[in-house]
C-alpha cells in the first residue's frame, strides 16, 4: 500500500460517523485587497449564525490575523507537529470564542514527514472537526506554490477582488495557475468571487462580470459571485484601531455586506464537506501522487 492509500484509509477511518467541518480558503491574486480583513469579519458574521469556528493563518511570514485578533499565539502547528502538543493546545480562543491558529512554517514542513507522524498529525487534525462548525484557512497573496497547494486542497475557495486593473489581472492569473495545477478538481471546488472596495454595489456586479467573462472563455472554469463589500470610512477606522468592523461597528455597511455574504454561504450548506483531515491529507499527499 502506497503512501497516499494509507492516508486516504486512515482519513475514512477517522470520519465514520463524525461530522466534518465546512472549510473556506479565502485567498486573492496579490496583497493588499483586504483578504485578512475578510476572513476575520466573515468567522465573526459566522459566530453571530451560532456556528463555532476557527481561523488557521496560512499566511507564513505575516500576522495580519493575529494583529486583527488582538491575541498573541503562545503555539502554532509546528508544536503539534514536533512538540507534541495537542490540537487543543495550538489553537488561541479571541473575541465571541473564535478559535485562532497559527500556521507557522509548520504545513510546508509537512509533506517531508514520516509515516508514523502523518498519522499523528491527521488523526489530530481530525479533531478539529469535532471543535468547529466552520475553519477558514487565510493564506497568502497571489500565486506561490504553497499557496496553490491550499487550494487544490480546498473545496471552496474565497477569491477576494478589488476594481483596481491589477487585483482583476492578478485573480485572473491565480485563476489560470490553479486550473493548471496537475492535481486541481473543478469537479469537486467551487470558487467564489467577493468584491471588496466598491463604490457602489453595481459595481461589484461589473467587476465579477468582467473578470468572468475572460474566465469562462479561456478556463472554462466554474466561477461564482457572492456579493461587494464597499469602501467604509468606518472600516478604515476600525483596521486603524486594530478592531473588526463587524464588532465594533455592526450596523456599518462593510458589516451588514459581511453579514449578507456570511448568510448566503450558509443557505449553501448541501455543500458537500471536506473536514479538516482530508483538507490536510491533499497537501501532505502530494509527494506520493
Amino acid at each position: 500500500m502506497d503512501q497516499a492509500e494509507h492516508l486516504r484509509n486512515i482519513i475514512k477511518a477517522e470520519n465514520v460517523n463524525r461530522q466534518l467541518a465546512r472549510v473556506f480558503t479565502v485567498t486573492s491574486g496579490k496583497g493588499g485587497v483586504g483578504k485578512s480583513n475578510t476572513a476575520i469579519n466573515l468567522a465573526i458574521q459566522f459566530r453571530k449564525l451560532g456556528k463555532k469556528v476557527i481561523i488557521l493563518d496560512a499566511d507564513f511570514g505575516l500576522a495580519n490575523i493575529e494583529i486583527m485578533f488582538g491575541a498573541v499565539p503562545k503555539h502554532n502547528l509546528c508544536d503539534l507537529i514536533y512538540q507534541g502538543k495537542s490540537m487543543r493546545d495550538i489553537i488561541t480562543w479571541g473575541p465571541m470564542d473564535i478559535g485562532f491558529i497559527s500556521g507557522g512554517s509548520g504545513i510546508v514542513g509537512m509533506v517531508n514527514l514520516s509515516r508514523d507522524y502523518l498519522n499523528y498529525i491527521i488523526q489530530n487534525l481530525s479533531e478539529l472537526d469535532t471543535i468547529a462548525d466552520i475553519v477558514i484557512v487565510d493564506t497568502g497573496a497571489g500565486i506561490s506554490d504553497a499557496v496553490l497547494e491550499f487550494l487544490v486542497a480546498s473545496g471552496e475557495i474565497l477569491l477576494v477582488t478589488t476594481p483596481e486593473p491589477t487585483s482583476m489581472t492578478d485573480s485572473y492569473s491565480l485563476l489560470k495557475a490553479l486550473l493548471r495545477h496537475p492535481r486541481f478538481s473543478s469537479e469537486s471546488t467551487q470558487v467564489k468571487m467577493i468584491a471588496n472596495r466598491v463604490v457602489r454595489e453595481e459595481e461589484g456586479q461589473n467587476l465579477y462580470n468582467k473578470l468572468n467573462m475572460v474566465v469562462a472563455r479561456y478556463l472554462k472554469l466554474p466561477f461564482t459571485y457572492l456579493g461587494a463589500v464597499p469602501e467604509d470610512a468606518q472600516l478604515s477606522k476600525a483596521v486603524i484601531q486594530q478592531v473588526p468592523i463587524s464588532m465594533q461597528n455592526p450596523s456599518a455597511k462593510s458589516s451588514l455586506a459581511y453579514e449578507s455574504i456570511a448568510a448566503q454561504l450558509m443557505n449553501l450548506e448541501s455543500v458537500k464537506k471536506r473536514g479538516m483531515a482530508a483538507f490536510f491529507s491533499h497537501i501532505v499527499g502530494k509527494k506520493t501522487m
